[in-house]
């Protein structure tokens, strides 16, 4: 099914992405929650967080490092190593299970990292030596960041393969496919924004060369799982991480977007922070299907990118971290529950599974 040609507009109307047949049109964005075992396994947890959450057609997992290098923050997931494949493995079933499809995001961090979360303490790494001007939560508190490493060309080459690596790695435990994480100030949006990359090589300079490490990855993770499992996130215009993309960043994306419809992908996935032009731009240039995550969306206004045809599939993320049965309330029109956001990162179920949901309702 090609979204393009569909003549439906309404969210209830299941939609094939990729190889996964999806029930409706909501996906579940990604969303960081820091609770994964001290190796990055995700915890017993995880499964039932996610199952609660199935009644919408896709979920998009939390950010997971690629390899150990990826990693910036205490008790995230990952997913390179057999420990890893067998706790994403739980996860992906009890999803299926529940009715519902499951991407697992892959997110490099870069040069948003310390030393005293990472394997090693080693010091991130990024296109260039330039530390941002943000501070990362340890467990000794709030602390600076500090310069990340540069990659070398042979270093970009094994992260690109990481990617690939994790990627089929993912799909040994079962996923239906991988996200991988271009947007929010991470290492591949590193790569697009000038202050942030300095290089002076072919992955540096002009927008042609700036995009060049983010389609990389993608070819490297499409040919190894096909473009039918692969999908990305974009933030065009985000400055998360003190990034700065500059005024060719809209001409960056409409390169690198046509770039990723060659290469055959299953979806973009836009966090949309208001360039409406571009928005309009990508959905010209990307023949398959397109998410767009508006934050802060009204509950009113769900829905109203698939029928105005900007997208054919919208993400939520603290409505659905907040209200496990967020389907079920759409349909009935019920509240939501208010988002504890104390309890967003770290800790156990409070905050994560215990949720209320409505009577009658299953988890």
């Amino acid at each position: 099914m090609d979204p393009q040609e569909s003549t439906v507009t309404d969210i209830w109307t299941p939609i094939t992405l990729g190889r996964a047949a999806l029930r409706n049109r909501l996906v579940m964005a990604p969303m960081t929650r820091s609770r994964a075992e001290p190796d990055g396994t995700p915890g017993p947890l995880a499964a039932a967080y996610y199952a609660q959450r199935a009644g919408l057609g896709l979920l998009v997992s939390e950010g997971t490092q690629p390899s150990a290098e990826g990693q910036g923050y205490i008790f995230t997931p990952g997913l390179y190593t057999d420990r890893h494949v067998d706790g994403w493995r739980q996860v992906t079933s009890a999803v299926h299970e529940a009715g519902s499809r499951l991407f697992i995001q892959l997110m490099h961090v870069g040069r948003m990292a310390h030393p005293d979360n990472t394997p090693g303490h080693a010091p991130g790494v990024a296109p260039s030596a330039v530390a941002p001007a943000d501070q990362m939560f340890t467990l000794a508190g709030l602390q600076p960041i500090p310069a990340p490493r540069a990659l070398s060309l042979d270093g970009i080459a094994r992260t690109v393969d990481d990617f690939r690596h994790a990627a089929r790695r993912a799909v040994e435990a079962g996923a239906d496919g991988v996200e991988i994480h271009g947007a929010n100030g991470y290492l591949v949006q590193q790569f697009f924004a000038p202050n942030a990359n300095l290089r002076t090589d072919r992955y540096g300079g002009g927008i042609v060369n700036r995009a060049r490490f983010a389609i990389e990855v993608a070819r490297a993770v499409a040919a190894e799982i096909g473009g039918e499992r692969t999908g990305i996130r974009l933030s065009p215009g985000a400055t998360l991480g003190s990034l700065d993309e500059g005024p060719e960043a809209p001409d960056l994306y409409r390169h690198l977007v046509g770039e990723l419809d060659r290469a055959g992908l299953a979806y973009i996935h836009v966090m949309h922070l208001g360039n409406e032009a571009l928005l309009a731009d990508i959905r010209r240039l990307w023949s398959r299907a397109l998410i767009v995550n508006r934050p802060g969306r009204a509950l009113q206004d769900v829905g109203s990118d698939i029928t105005a045809g900007r997208a054919d599939l919208e993400s939520y993320g603290q409505l659905v971290l907040s209200t496990p049965d967020f389907v079920a309330r759409l349909k009935s029109g019920a509240a939501m529950n208010p988002a504890d956001k104390a309890t967003f990162y770290g800790g156990g179920a409070k905050g994560y599974t215990d949720y209320p949901i409505l009577s009658g309702e299953a988890a």
